[in-house]
């Protein structure tokens, strides 16, 4: 039996349990209300027209408060994932309708994740983390992937000399591509192949080349802030990456915002020094988490349309156990996402 949890209760777990004290002092942070407007074009006489949303909680580094959810919906909850901590709001219609629409408002606050003070000595990697270092049919970690990854730590001793290793091949073995729709795809293989993408696909090779070389390491999907005091962050999804390092914890790393900076300044790799030492574990103020689950991913309750080849960061949405366009143009699927500094 699938296991609900009610809006009501959620809300009151997160603020009497998870709201975490951020009381790093030094560190920026970037709050305001953030809005998701969802709607989901189907016949009007279509009786299974089903949504999933993800959907935040707070952390050491974010605070997620007053979420309210909004529609015309039959039926909505709140759906833990089969994926350790994510959750996800579902919502279904089963009776005629001309518009179906959803709406789920919260206020969020970020602060920057820097984790720079590394010990001195690793312990034995804990047994549980171990199986961040297995491959999958989307996070591939043989053939050339292996060759890579051996490669370029074969000489190195501990897992932070092999994850700054990889890092930095990664930026200098991949380059951002404009033309590529949305975050990317996060084909490893053909990332491989051709160098050129976004977010998504070069996390993806950082993911699987560090994988490969045995270094923990797995995909964050997440959704920058905006900037301005009000701003449209519709096109705000955004992937980075976080390796295990032992006596430590999950570090952020993020080789595709260093290449965001080349392209968009136009600098070299000798230029774009100080991102390139930022991002390597740091990740700035202006985003939140919204899901770390694999590729592959098996939504709860059951999605019908097959695994969803990707991190679970954008709606899905079904009818009749067909999905929509989800990846790329808003045809059927079609959503807004605002933000307004409070």
């Amino acid at each position: 039996m699938l296991k609900r949890i009610s809006l009501m209760v959620f809300v009151a777990f997160v603020v009497s349990i998870c709201s975490p004290v951020l009381s790093n002092v030094e560190a920026k942070e970037r709050g305001g209300e953030v809005t998701f407007k969802i709607s989901v074009q189907a016949p009007d006489d279509s009786k299974n027209v089903r949504l999933w949303v993800p959907y935040p909680v707070s952390d050491n580094e974010q605070d997620i408060q007053d979420i309210k959810v909004d529609g015309n919906f039959t039926y909505s909850g709140i759906y833990g994932q089969k994926q350790t901590g994510d959750l996800a709001l579902y919502a279904e219609w089963t009776n005629p309708a001309k518009e179906r629409f959803l709406a789920i408002t919260f206020n969020a606050r970020a602060i920057e994740r820097i984790k720079k003070d590394f010990p001195s000595n690793e312990s034995d990697m804990p047994i549980e983390i171990k199986e961040y270092t297995k491959g999958s049919q989307f996070i591939p970690t043989d053939g050339k992937i292996k060759d890579i990854a051996l490669s370029i730590t074969k000489d190195k001793k501990s897992v932070l000399e092999k994850a700054t290793t990889v890092y930095d091949w990664v930026i200098e073995n991949t380059f951002r591509d404009p033309n590529i729709t949305g975050c990317g795809t996060g084909d490893v293989e053909r990332m491989l192949s051709e160098k050129g993408g976004k977010c998504a696909d070069i996390s993806g090779v950082f993911v699987a080349v560090a994988r490969a070389g045995g270094i923990p390491a797995r995909e964050v999907w997440g959704l920058r802030l905006g900037k301005k005091p009000e701003e449209d962050i519709t096109g705000g999804h955004h992937c980075w990456a976080e390796f295990y390092l032992p006596n430590y914890g999950w570090v952020p790393v993020d080789p595709a915002d260093v290449r965001k900076a080349m392209l968009v300044e136009k600098i070299d790799l000798k230029q774009a020094s100080k991102y390139h030492d930022y991002y390597f574990g740091a990740v700035d103020e202006y985003r939140i988490v919204l899901t770390r689950g694999e590729k592959g991913y098996h939504l709860n309750p059951p999605q019908k349309g097959g695994v969803i080849n990707y991190g679970f960061m954008y709606p899905y949405a079904e009818v009749d156990g067909k999905p929509l366009e989800w990846l790329s143009a808003q045809k059927e699927l079609k959503y807004q996402i605002t933000f307004r500094k409070q």
